[in-house]
């Protein structure tokens, strides 16, 4: 990961779809909010600057200092970028007159510009922003325009810096992918080496220089990001690895003995935790989405405290943490604001003295799939739909009793279950059920019931950062209904969630 391209967000919905497009070109990216950015530059060969909610014009408009890398390597400024580069550097930025939003087309390209080689004239791309470039920046050359914006993507003379007004990371853009290839690889010069088989190679070497002869305890949950952590660990260390699968009372339906059945044959040396008492008995009385998840994350780490006790000499602790945990729990002004604390982010308490390592924090989790992949980890628990850490608590709205627990342990079962024999739980990137503080009126056998209702939840994606609930089949809905109304004592109504991430999350808590 020699060959670093730097990305800096301003707040944009974007911004790591910037990073998800650079990843496909097999190219290495990591994003920091702009007002922290890294104070060694070195690993970087690029940077491309973000858009953003704001603008150049306002009072609090987000400022940057670009001298540490304009000029000094190649640079390409996005959208809000652009207006950053031509405001504050001899251009001038102005209000529209209309927002330009959505799907335009280039009305102009330069001849023989290395940014647009293979961009075809009246090429679509994607706007998003309410004021536009009149004027260039000092040295600014005009490289592409549409109808109604005259400087939709420039170049500074002399410096490898280039902008654009519209986003090229967005399925929009049609040629959007062809022009970041024309930035990176062409003008940056950047190998194209970020691939699972060599990102396997420098990890293992990374973590046997890391821990070297050091015992590491990792908390595996069953899903797919503590599976690969765990071989990926077991490939570097050996029998210095020891899981742990903790039951915290909150899994799906039979799945503590599934799980720990399913890691028998993969080598590893895992051990079996029942505390499913201890973590119900905590979250006794608790309502709050950001209590239950801090509560959870406190006895995951006392269980944990108490389990690596019993193993003479750990000095780490293992952590499937990937890309976007890290993301959503950073919090600045305007970029990347906290969508919810992640018990895999923000540390350990002074009293524990173990050290973190995460061997997969800087991947998206498609990127872990394909590491597993090439690791040779069975494809259906490659396959496995993500699961919260907190398990069914956030899925339980309201107070969390073993009698909820056991209710949505029953209906979780017979929709996961539904999907995967009517072939359609590969087509699904996550699906779930959510018990609701609601009762509703019913008739059942020609009496009166009032009784709970469920909601059902499938979404498609390819990272978790965005999300589109599912077009379930009607037949396939009213079959799933039926049958969780008629074999869940405690449930007579179930509605289906078809909202899309954003404006809402993917769990509801």
């Amino acid at each position: 990961m020699q060959h670093n391209v730097l990305i800096l967000d301003f707040g944009s919905q974007y911004t790591q779809l910037i990073a998800r497009r650079v990843r496909e070109l097999n190219i290495f990216c990591e994003i920091f909010p702009y007002n922290k950015i890294p104070k060694d530059l070195s690993s970087y060969k690029a940077v491309i600057l973000g858009g953003s909610p704001f603008s150049v014009r306002t009072a609090d408009v987000l400022k940057i200092d670009l001298d540490p890398f304009r000029g000094k390597m190649p640079l390409l400024a996005v959208c809000y970028g652009a207006q950053y580069l031509a405001h504050f550097h001899g251009g001038e930025v102005v209000a529209s007159n209309t927002r330009e939003y959505g799907r335009a087309n280039l009305t102009y390209i330069k001849e023989a510009e290395p940014f647009l080689e293979n961009v075809n004239l009246d090429s679509q791309v994607w706007m998003s922003h309410s004021d536009t470039i009149q004027k260039l920046p000092k040295n600014g050359i005009k490289l592409a325009s549409t109808k109604d914006v005259e400087n939709a993507a420039f170049k500074i003379e002399g410096e490898q810096t280039y902008a654009i007004q519209f986003h090229p990371e967005v399925h929009h853009s049609v040629d959007g992918q062809q022009m970041l290839e024309n930035f990176l690889v062409k003008i940056a010069k950047l190998e194209q080496n970020f691939t699972p088989d060599n990102f396997v190679e420098t990890t293992v070497n990374e973590l046997k220089e890391k821990i070297q002869n050091d015992k590491v305890v990792l908390g595996l949950s069953g899903g797919v990001d503590s599976t690969v952590a765990a071989v990926l660990l077991h490939k570097a260390i050996g029998k210095n690895l020891f899981c742990i699968f903790v039951n915290n009372g909150l899994l799906r339906k039979d799945e503590f003995e599934n799980v720990l059945d399913q890691y028998k044959h993969m080598g590893l040396n895992v051990k079996g935790v029942d505390a499913s008492d201890r973590f119900l008995n905590a979250l006794a009385g608790i309502s709050d989405p950001e209590t239950k998840r801090k509560t959870i994350g406190k006895v995951f780490i006392d269980v944990f405290d108490d389990e690596s006790k019993i193993i003479d000499g750990v000095k780490w602790l293992a952590q499937g943490t990937i890309y976007p945990d890290v993301i959503e729990s950073v919090s600045v002004k305007g970029p990347s604001a906290t969508i919810k604390s992640h018990h895999n982010v923000g540390g350990l308490p002074e009293y524990m003295k173990l050290k973190i390592v995460e061997p997969l924090r800087m991947l998206f989790k498609d990127e872990v799939r394909k590491v597993g992949k090439t690791l040779g980890i069975d494809k259906e628990l490659l396959g496995r739909h993500p699961f919260p850490g907190p398990g069914l608590s956030i899925r339980i709205l309201g107070d969390i009793t073993p009698e909820s627990v056991q209710i949505l342990q029953d209906v979780d079962a017979i929709f996961i279950n539904g999907l995967k024999e009517d072939g359609l739980y590969n087509s699904v990137w996550q699906a779930g059920a959510i018990l609701l503080p609601v009762h509703s009126v019913g008739v059942m056998g020609d009496e009166r019931t009032y009784e709970k209702v469920v909601a059902l939840r499938a979404v498609e994606s390819t990272d978790g950062m965005t999300a589109d609930w599912v077009h379930l089949p009607y037949e396939f809905l009213m079959k799933i209904s039926n049958e969780i109304i008629n074999k869940v004592r405690g449930v007579n109504r179930v509605v289906y969630d078809i909202s899309s991430k954003p404006p809402a999350t993917i769990e509801w808590e």
